[in-house]
């Protein structure tokens, strides 16, 4: 990070299903705390008009960056990075590559946030892709998984990088200096699990990383691990069902209660005040959760349904991030464990 007092970061304005509007509302929100300084990227002439609303505060802290053209969620984020070199996320991914910006933020096109950001910034040697981690938050706070859904297949040794990017966010995030590594698997024997998932075993186990061994379903709450490792498909669709348990619950609880006004009246109350699960998405993008790891330089990838108080907690935990100096820590860790002859 280039010594400046304020972290700055470069947010794709016209990326996400509420953008510019809510993006805008967020940037300005985020920049309440003095020490961001936001670059909006997009078209000027439209954030001009957005940013008109709030120009009573803030103003000093936002800069708006022209960008004449946007990558949609329909079209293919490959064609369309190659066709639109001055897209807002291209223009973003640069800002941070030239030093300009000391982090990305965008609740556009996920893919084309992370291509953006691996042609222009490049990847951290030793990683191949990038991964997402994740904290789950309420009921296992002290516990991240990774890969939460960057990579769909993955080969054995990506299970590696991916253990180190999780133990490195457990260090900076939630100051755990030595964290517990496990494989997420179908049984505790090593022998358990897909090809891929038995040979990651024997990596890991080499590794001087603090591998304890595989994990099953039932234990991914149980804080036995601080890091949980799997493949994107598996992190994506765990850590789905996990952030719908707190409103099905809800709503089986109402239901149940349907005969008894007054108490199906508390139950929501109840629920979102007192149940934290239905709150998992907040802390976690609050704790630097939606950062895109093995990229050199912060990426923060937002929900593409963000509206201005996520957009917010992204600049936020981008700025974290950045402040925590993760990417040095993960460059770190890996020339560590090259020297024991671990890569």
């Amino acid at each position: 990070m280039a010594q400046h007092s304020r972290v700055r970061v470069a947010v794709d304005a016209m990326g996400g299903d509420y953008a510019p509007e809510e993006v805008v509302k967020g940037a300005v929100l985020a920049a309440r705390k003095e020490d961001v300084e936001i670059f909006l990227v997009g078209s000027a002439n439209i954030l001009e008009k957005e940013l008109a609303r709030y120009r009573s505060t803030n103003g000093s802290l936002i800069r708006l960056v022209e960008a004449s053209e946007v990558i949609t969620e329909n079209e293919s984020p490959v064609v369309g990075i190659r066709n639109k070199s001055d897209c807002s996320v291209v223009v973003a991914a640069k800002m941070v590559k030239s030093g300009e910006a000391d982090a990305l933020v965008s609740a556009g096109s996920s893919a084309a946030a992370a291509i953006s950001a691996i042609q222009f910034m490049g990847m951290v040697d030793g990683v191949y892709r990038p991964a997402i981690v994740g904290s789950l938050g309420s009921f296992a706070p002290n516990t991240v998984m990774v890969d939460l859904g960057a990579n769909v297949d993955c080969k054995p040794h990506q299970f590696l990088t991916f253990a180190i990017v999780g133990s490195v966010y457990a260090k900076k995030f939630l100051n755990i200096a030595n964290p517990k590594i496990a494989l997420l698997s179908t049984g505790n024997e090593e022998s358990k699990g897909s090809g891929a998932v038995r040979e990651a075993y024997q990596i890991l186990e080499k590794s001087r990383l603090n591998f304890i061994g595989n994990i099953e379903g039932n234990e991914v709450l149980s804080g036995k691990a601080n890091v949980i490792v799997c493949d994107g498909f598996v992190g994506n669709v765990l850590l789905k069902f996990y952030e719908s348990i707190g409103s099905r619950a809800r709503d089986w609880t109402e239901q149940k209660l349907k005969k008894y006004p007054p108490l199906r009246a508390l139950v929501r109350l109840a629920f979102n005040r007192l149940f934290e699960a239905t709150r998992i998405s907040n802390e976690s993008e609050k704790q630097g959760g939606g950062i895109l790891w093995g990229v050199d330089g912060v990426v923060r990838i937002a929900h593409g349904a963000s509206r201005a108080p996520q957009i917010a907690n992204a600049i936020e935990s981008a700025k974290q991030a950045v402040r925590a100096e993760v990417i040095e820590s993960l460059k770190s860790e890996l020339t560590q464990l090259n020297q024991g002859g671990t890569l």
